[in-house]
């Protein structure tokens, strides 16, 4: 029997993380925990550790250290603390697979660190991808790392093409389900609150990546993150939205035909399927049952209610640093969302007006990307004060 693949896992108390550890728990024999990370969630962090008996384990929020490390201590498990430490712990040469879940722009430099350190990539994280996908990828080259996506929409196009990788991609199309308010009209818009944005219809996600989904920011963010995975252009990537979150993403080739991944909406199963790749393990996930579905809708999505969609495209379109300016506004406005500092309608408006005003680089480095983010970030909320 080989060892079992060792992996971190930067986010572990988040929604993808946790469900991780789902997967980990059921294969003993083909994964263990080296590194579990955490920003706020030290209570949740140290049951994992407990559980799991990592290598070492960060907590982001350096106030919780002490607790995290009083608990671990005796255990031998050691404890580091601060975003440094997060983009630090990845080097370590006994990990195989770093397993990126941390929320928004925060993945980013702790993915680069692992690049660079050979790891190989499980990317759950798109945020990384929009906002340096170009410099992303270059890297992943140079240090021949690969990234497996974890999204379910990009895993379903990855196991699309395996075995297809000679052959030219004519065009991919995303499934979106819509969200809670799919159907709705700017007018329904105006009055919804955060707790109705929060109510998905079939993922179980966490917060921020929520509101997206209900917004279509969602989509628009895997659209970018779409063109640097599988090397396409904009006219290349299709949105479809279709309500049952039954097929996961589709390619089609240049002969015509269409190729779909097909599945419940469980996140498990592109988890462990890029732990896991080549292989496909054997698991207890409850399976699709062609009975309980009398059929499947598919819709063109509404790029005038929900502009976030087509501001993406924009963004993606115009390239340089226009999706990293669009993805640190969004993550502004969906934390005052959250706060109901904002209408649902708002984030959008403030978004574009972001893109408007902050400046444009049509080739930058990674220190104008932190630039940038940081100013999008300044902006987006000195536009926030004359709207609250």
């Amino acid at each position: 029997m080989s060892n079992p693949k060792s992996v971190a896992i930067l986010g572990s108390t988040g929604s993808i993380g946790t469900q991780t550890l789902e997967v980990i728990r059921q294969h003993p024999e083909e994964f263990q925990v080296e590194v579990l990370t955490a920003q706020n969630n030290f209570q949740l962090l140290i049951q994992q550790a407990l559980e799991f008996d990592p290598n070492a384990v960060v907590i982001g929020n350096e106030s919780h250290y002490s607790a995290v490390k009083e608990a671990l201590d005796p255990k031998g498990i050691k404890v580091f603390a601060g975003q440094k430490a997060i983009a630090q712990v990845v080097e370590m040469s006994t990990i195989d697979v770093v397993l990126t879940a941390l929320v928004g722009y925060s993945g980013l430099l702790p993915t680069i660190q692992a690049i660079k350190a050979g790891k190989a990539i499980a990317l759950a994280n798109k945020e990384t991808m929009v906002v340096a996908g170009e410099i992303i990828t270059a890297l992943a080259k140079e240090y021949e790392v690969n990234i497996y996506p974890v999204d379910s929409e990009h895993s379903a196009i990855f196991q699309c093409l395996v075995g297809e990788f000679h052959n030219p991609i004519e065009k991919i199309i995303l499934t979106a389900s819509g969200g809670p308010f799919r159907g709705k009209d700017r007018a329904f818009l105006e009055t919804v609150t955060k707790a109705q944005a929060l109510k998905h219809p079939n993922w179980d996600m966490g917060a921020k990546i929520t509101i997206d989904s209900a917004s279509m920011m969602n989509k628009g963010l895997e659209v970018i993150e779409a063109k640097w995975l599988f090397g396409l252009k904009k006219e290349q990537i299709d949105v479809v939205v279709h309500p049952q979150s039954i097929i996961h993403s589709l390619v089609q080739f240049e002969d015509g035909s269409l190729k779909a991944q097909l599945g419940l909406p469980d996140m498990r199963i592109p988890i462990q399927f890029a732990l896991s790749y080549p292989d496909r393990l054997k698991s207890d996930f409850e399976r699709f049952d062609f009975a309980k579905y009398a059929s499947l809708d598919f819709e063109a999505p509404d790029l005038k209610t929900f502009r976030n969609l087509q501001l993406a495209y924009d963004a993606l379109d115009r390239g340089g640093n226009a999706p990293c300016i669009l993805n640190a506004a969004n993550e502004i406005v969906v934390d005052a969302f959250l706060k109901d500092q904002v209408g649902f309608l708002e984030m959008s408006e403030l978004i574009e007006e972001a893109l408007h005003k902050t400046e444009f680089l049509a080739s930058p480095s990674l220190e104008d990307y932190i630039h940038t983010d940081q100013r999008a970030r300044e902006i987006t909320k000195e536009l926030l004060t004359k709207v609250s």
